[in-house]
């Protein structure tokens, strides 16, 4: 199948902006450059600077033109959070050791299992399980979003009932299943990569059609999984790094 012209272009730009040629700040090739430099018309050197921008590549100023936009500097997110003992979030733990203040806002409620998140947990869909929305700050600003899910056959009536409410508030997973007494054994987590969704874009400043990496990630006991998120994070602001025990 021959690519269509806007994408052949879109392509062409996008891979001198990763290899440097086109460095963050520097200003495209203007429409009329474009169409002569790839022989195509007006309309179609349109169409690929509006898809880079939708990416997140570029960045248009009025009166002045299209420019590759400046991103933020990327940080490591390590994912070692596995560990005995811990008290305080994993999340504080980790902005704290990149110097800034770790914090987050959050919203929970009861609600019904799909199937895909019945599945997740080994339940029934339908089963009642308490869902938490998080939008996560680092010095005040969103980075990075995530839903969780636990079975409220597990937690109902307890003082871990809601994740950031009463003594193990902010503790984490792990420290609130200990309280009741569960064990986490094991900490699965399937990373894979999408276009951002428009809610999630608003939410963390990002442009549509940003690429997120999401982080699939589910705790287990000996017998079951307590607990299963959606963890949501910008390409362009982390890069993750995992520690891995060799016993």
């Amino acid at each position: 199948m021959t690519q269509p012209a806007y994408q052949r272009i879109a392509d062409d730009l996008r891979q001198q902006i990763v290899d440097g040629v086109l460095a963050p700040g520097d200003k495209i090739p203007s429409r009329p450059q474009l169409r002569e430099r790839y022989g195509v018309s007006d309309a179609v050197a349109l169409q690929a600077v509006r898809l880079l921008t939708s990416e997140g590549h570029l960045e248009a100023r009025s009166g002045s033109g299209t420019y590759v936009r400046r991103r933020p500097e990327l940080k490591r997110l390590s994912r070692y959070w596995y560990k005995e003992g811990r008290t305080t979030s994993p999340f504080r733990e980790e902005m704290a050791r990149q110097g800034r203040t770790g914090d987050w806002r959050v919203s929970s409620s009861a609600e019904q299992a799909t199937e895909a998140v019945a599945e997740r947990l080994g339940i029934a869909a339908g089963d009642d399980v308490m869902c938490s929305r998080y939008t996560y700050l680092a010095d005040g600003r969103p980075v990075m979003a995530s839903v969780s899910w636990e079975p409220l056959a597990i937690t109902r009536g307890t003082q871990v009932m809601f994740p950031e409410e009463g003594p193990y508030a902010g503790a984490g997973v792990v420290a609130r299943m200990r309280a009741i007494g569960r064990r986490i054994e094991t900490a699965e987590e399937v990373v894979t990569a999408r276009p951002i969704l428009a809610a999630e874009a608003e939410e963390l400043g990002e442009p549509v059609g940003a690429i997120v990496m999401v982080i699939r990630r589910t705790y287990r006991t000996a017998d079951r999984p307590v607990e299963t998120a959606d963890i949501v994070i910008p390409t362009d602001r982390y890069e993750l790094g995992y520690l891995i025990p060799v016993r």
